[in-house]
């Protein structure tokens, strides 16, 4: 059987997707949690309801699409970051579902951190799956990460990283969302944002603010509200905001070349879908990056590494 199940329940969506390593397709299904107008995020608590409530029907969605019943294994995505004592109480919704799938059907189950999964969706989607065999950068771009990686070639199923330049303060996503939020816009907010922005002509002469190879990024959300105090346009305030996050990225990205030297740079997680930041960076520089489907949070990436864990030898599964 050719079929394998990822499962993953982050902060902000429950996803579900079948990975089919003979036609080398993914199939996927996810669904936003719903969020309170006005609020910035959910606690865990009702993150863990909501994937209880949501994960069943996307899974019969998929089901029914595919008509695949057995799976040679099911992966799940147990912890945000490959580091000790990286934990969120959401990702037990999963972990509990892919460990009664893989009792019924007596298949193994692996389990990976939420940003492997992202790292392996992005390398998917942009058509580069041979960089598991190479080192390469890997920014991981979310409302709870802010991180450059050094990726080495994958092992056993893992991935191999090392932080070379991170947020030291608020994460891009939080900065993008705090700001969506204080325009009015819906959480999460990095889509209305791109597309609200999208309206401004201004252009931004931005100094992002780095302590070395490190970014800080408090100071975008106090410069946007005194903008929106001083009348400012709300797209001309939105520009603002992406293109200071894109100055850090840019930043942290020529910091992380001059530490690891110039390697090829792969950029994941929801912020790295906005359309300013892709087109900015894959003119200067050697950057790939994820579709926007596979790269905000999904599963994807999980049932790809469940597949090569199976195979055992780090290879495209």
């Amino acid at each position: 059987m050719p079929y394998f199940l990822g499962i993953d329940t982050s902060n902000y969506t429950t996803s579900v997707a079948l990975y089919d390593s003979d036609a080398r397709k993914v199939f996927h299904r996810k669904k936003l949690l719903s969020v309170k107008q006005g609020s910035i995020g959910l606690k865990q608590s009702d993150a863990v309801f909501a994937h209880i409530k949501q994960l069943p029907g996307l899974v019969s969605s998929l089901v029914e699409e595919t008509g695949v019943f057995s799976l040679r294994a099911v992966g799940v995505s147990v912890r945000p970051r490959d580091v000790e004592g990286s934990y969120m109480p959401c990702f037990l919704t999963g972990n509990t579902a892919a460990s009664c799938i893989a009792s019924i059907q007596g298949i193994p189950k692996y389990e990976f951190s939420h940003q492997a999964g992202h790292i392996m969706a992005a390398l998917f989607s942009a058509g580069k799956m041979e960089f598991l065999q190479r080192e390469f950068l890997c920014f991981h771009v979310s409302g709870g990460t802010t991180e450059c990686l050094h990726v080495h070639p994958l092992k056993n199923g893992v991935f191999d990283v090392s932080i070379v330049a991170r947020s030291l303060d608020l994460k891009a996503g939080q900065a993008i969302d705090r700001v969506g939020v204080m325009l009015g816009l819906p959480f999460p907010a990095g889509k209305y944002l791109d597309e609200l922005s999208q309206k401004s002509n201004r252009v931004f002469r931005i100094h992002p603010t780095m302590k070395g190879a490190d970014c800080c990024l408090s100071g975008i959300e106090n410069q946007c509200k005194k903008r929106m105090e001083q009348g400012e346009k709300p797209e001309d305030i939105a520009r603002y905001c992406i293109e200071s996050v894109r100055a850090a990225i840019e930043e942290m990205t020529r910091q992380a070349f001059l530490i690891c030297g110039e390697l090829p740079v792969v950029y994941a997680g929801g912020v790295m879908s906005n359309s300013n930041i892709r087109e900015y960076m894959t003119k200067r520089y050697p950057a790939f990056f994820a579709k926007p489907e596979f790269s905000s949070d999904n599963a994807a990436g999980i049932a790809l590494l469940t597949a090569s864990m199976e195979r055992g030898d780090g290879a495209c599964p």
